[in-house]
């Protein structure tokens, strides 16, 4: 369906620039835009590197099943159905570790891990389960304490200072995370 509605998107627009016989200007800035997204990541690109070896480094070193024990309080608050050593625990502690460090590509994988565990001790596999639900919506809320990929934005931009955007970042994370989690209790107790 979303194909769909892009394949739209992009032929309307085709037939606009056409019609109204401007489709020079539609080929210089489809140019311009692949350029300034190469350049885009290439600026990204070593951040993600460097960030993603050294979370698979913490990794080996149980950095992250450190980081799962030290978020367990926290975790069997928000996840009461799932026990202490669930095998889920570790991923959505690095899932949420690397977020937090606002490497969102590089969280990727352990998200997807994550879900596996989830699914895998789901009673019902057409349906997702209250934990499911909650680590999706704690994912996609943005927990970003640091986020790097628009500090490397901002510098690459040329920006003098930036981490301007820092506290801002740090705010607006733990008030979008906290009204989240919120809204989830409360419509997951609503279903009930």
């Amino acid at each position: 369906m979303v194909n769909k509605i892009w394949g739209s998107f992009i032929v309307i627009g085709l037939l606009y620039g056409f019609i109204t016989g401007k489709m020079d200007i539609m080929n210089q800035e489809i140019i311009e835009c692949g350029s300034s997204s190469l350049e885009l990541f290439l600026t990204m690109f070593p951040m993600m590197i460097l960030w993603s070896g050294i979370m698979k480094v913490a990794q080996e070193a149980g950095v992250l099943s450190f980081l799962s024990r030290l978020l367990q309080p926290f975790f069997s608050l928000i996840f009461p159905e799932l026990k202490k050593d669930d095998p889920a625990l570790p991923y959505i502690a690095s899932n949420l570790t690397i977020n937090m460090l606002g490497i969102h590509n590089a969280s990727t994988p352990f998200g997807l891990k994550a879900m596996k565990c989830l699914q895998e001790e789901n009673p019902k596999k057409d349906t997702a389960s209250k934990s499911m639900i909650t680590f999706l919506v704690l994912n996609t809320s943005g927990v970003t304490l640091i986020a790097t990929d628009i500090l490397a934005v901002r510098s690459s931009m040329g920006s003098l200072n930036p981490t301007d955007l820092l506290f801002v970042t740090i705010l607006a994370t733990i008030i979008n995370t906290t009204l989240a989690l919120l809204m989830n209790a409360y419509l997951g107790r609503r279903e009930r």
